[in-house]
């Protein structure tokens, strides 16, 4: 089946580039140029959408409060934000609205492609119930009074039920699948995110914060999420390591 691209864009040569070019490689493309369409036509065609391609200045809508309606409606859909604006300010926001991924235009043809095909696999990885190579097949995981759904990307502690996005969800992943290991921010960069040109070791900070907010009692005291100094993280579930 054909995976189907919807392109949110109000500058004709680069939603008509970009078009032309994903049908080249055999996607279904369609376009979009503001945020009342784009969401009409999420809701009338929902589930048939395979990625996003989201620009941020729009007219009437801006592309952060697109990002967030999409991740109302959608926690999973892959988004990969295309933008003019390049502040660390801007990248954070757009991440902190559920986006996956973030390229700044100018743009090279050839590293977009790959970030779609890259985003692509791994959701039809995990729509088709299928891991990643290497990677234990996890479905549920529990510690403290956590429980962690990878199926339908949710984490409950106590009574609180979290939905989480896709970037958030790989990265508790890779967490757990790595518990007791000290994690350099570089290695995190590598590992989670395979195409990583505009992510910087600031967003894995700005994402273990969000990923806290779900899983510690107290955010500012981790118990199970914890800072190594001067390198990264280490995930553990023995709360006795807690002053670490």
């Amino acid at each position: 089946m054909t995976q189907r691209i919807l392109i949110v864009e109000d500058e004709d040569s680069i939603a008509n580039g970009l078009k032309f070019n994903f049908e080249q490689e055999g996607y279904d493309a369609v376009v979009r140029r503001d945020g009342p369409a784009t969401l009409a036509y999420l809701d009338e065609h929902s589930g048939d959408i395979d990625l996003v391609i989201l620009d941020l200045m729009l007219p009437g809508m801006s592309g952060y409060e697109i990002c967030r309606a999409i991740r109302d409606r959608d926690t999973e859909l892959p988004i990969i934000v295309l933008s003019a604006r390049t502040l660390s300010e801007d990248k954070a926001h757009a991440f902190d609205c559920g986006t996956d991924q973030y390229v700044t235009k100018p743009f090279a043809l050839p590293e977009l492609l790959s970030r779609v095909r890259n985003l692509l696999s791994r959701a039809s990885r995990h729509g088709n119930g299928q891991p990643a190579p290497s990677r234990p097949a996890l479905e549920e995981f529990n510690f403290g009074d956590v429980h962690v759904d990878f199926r339908s990307f949710e984490v409950r502690r106590g009574e609180e039920l979290h939905r989480l996005t896709t970037m958030e969800m790989q990265l508790l992943r890779y967490f757990i699948e790595n518990e007791g290991a000290v994690l350099s921010r570089t290695q995190i960069l590598r590992d989670v995110w395979s195409q990583n040109a505009d992510v910087t070791t600031r967003t894995i900070d700005n994402f273990v914060m969000r990923l806290r907010k779900y899983i510690e009692s107290d955010p500012a005291n981790p118990a199970f999420l914890l800072s190594v100094r001067g390198t990264g993280y280490r995930f553990t579930t023995a709360q006795k390591d807690t002053n670490n």
